[in-house]
């Protein structure tokens, strides 16, 4: 018998497959709002009020490596990843359940620092954790998330709902994460080569990398935009449509057209790259505006937004407007600084069975 690799139809596909295979299961249990296909499940739990649930794995040697990521940033890390998810469905998180699986090597002091960085960062962001489990681990570390959010009826944003002639918006700057984390395995590796030659490390990487720091906590410890919600909220402006940005700006402009049914038209110059990433890309002899197009994990808010609406947002230092969403047959595609045009669908993010597109 012969099997097909996952590889061949890579993360998304696979999504797709999985989808459909489990969408008669949605037939025994009414208030489904949304499935698979967006940020979060949203189902119906009062007249006014929504239910958004999450869900994020973080695994050893393929989301985090230890020997660059401090474990009270990793905990925090593995919370906000999710509170980012709520905030793209234009949602204030409540509860969050962790579970966790550990190599049997490992010590109960690698377990509290990991947790210390979960609640100290679950804190802030308002939300109590209220449960989990935990199992042992042939291989590494696996962290497990899930935060539960609500929303009401009128706000709830998805990722369709984008209509030719809607402002297309990111909040924060771009490119920081893929940057740092450029910085992170080249010193993983130097570091990995002393230990095959024989030779002790002498050094703390974050002191030793100051030069790179913003780059290097956008990658390590990032932050989820509850505050952009909340700005939208005081505003009373609900996007048209929302994603948060985990593969990429081109990937997560395409997930979000393709549930809207629109294309999108994008400037470069419009793209608040981080600064920071800039000389990075340059001391690497590559272009920071691929890190925000394809790098990933930047955990900004990607919004449309009706036209009329600009004025409510053109106030806000941390918006910026990139483009426009088009008609579906345009194509989702970014116009250069040379004044060509680059079809996304060619530039690709970060699928976990084929990697870097």
């Amino acid at each position: 018998m012969s099997f097909k690799p996952i590889s061949d139809i890579g993360e998304f596909g696979l999504i797709r497959h999985i989808e459909k295979l489990v969408s008669p299961t949605l037939d025994h249990a009414p208030g489904i709002v949304q499935g698979i296909g967006d940020d979060c499940a949203v189902l119906e739990t009062s007249p006014s009020t929504l239910q958004v649930s999450t869900t994020d794995l973080l695994v050893e040697h393929v989301h985090f490596d230890l020997l660059t990521t401090p474990l009270h940033h990793l905990g925090s890390k593995a919370v906000s990843v999710n509170i980012s998810d709520i905030c793209a469905m234009n949602a204030r998180p409540l509860y969050a359940l962790v579970s966790i699986a550990l190599p049997e090597k490992a010590s109960v002091e690698l377990v509290e620092t990991l947790y210390r960085g979960m609640s100290e960062t679950a804190g802030l962001y308002e939300t109590a954790i209220v449960g989990g489990d935990t199992s042992a681990s042939k291989g590494g570390i696996v962290i497990s998330v899930t935060v539960v959010g609500e929303v009401g009826k009128e706000k709830l944003t998805l990722r369709k709902g984008a209509a030719p002639g809607d402002l297309v918006c990111v909040s924060g700057s771009l490119g920081g994460a893929a940057a740092g984390l450029r910085v992170l395995m080249r010193e993983r590796d130097i570091m990995l080569e002393h230990l095959r030659h024989g030779e002790t490390f002498d050094g703390d990487v974050m002191n030793t990398l100051a030069e790179y720091s913003e780059a290097i906590k956008r990658q390590i410890l990032p932050s989820a935009r509850t505050d952009i919600v909340a700005f939208l909220e005081k505003k009373n402006v609900v996007p048209t449509a929302m994603i948060d940005i985990s593969d990429g700006l081109a990937a997560d402009l395409l997930h979000l057209c393709a549930r809207s049914g629109t294309g999108a038209r994008i400037e470069e110059g419009r793209i608040p790259v981080l600064p920071q990433a800039r000389h990075i890309a340059d001391e690497f002899q590559e272009d920071a505006v691929n890190y925000a197009l394809g790098g990933g994990e930047d955990y900004q808010l990607l919004f449309t937004l009706d036209n009329a609406r600009f004025g409510d947002i053109a106030e806000h230092p941390d918006i910026s407007v990139i483009g426009k969403i088009v008609p579906e047959e345009e194509g989702v595609r970014m116009a250069d600084i040379y004044g060509m045009t680059v079809d996304l669908e060619a530039t690709g993010g970060f699928d976990h069975f084929r990697g870097r597109e």
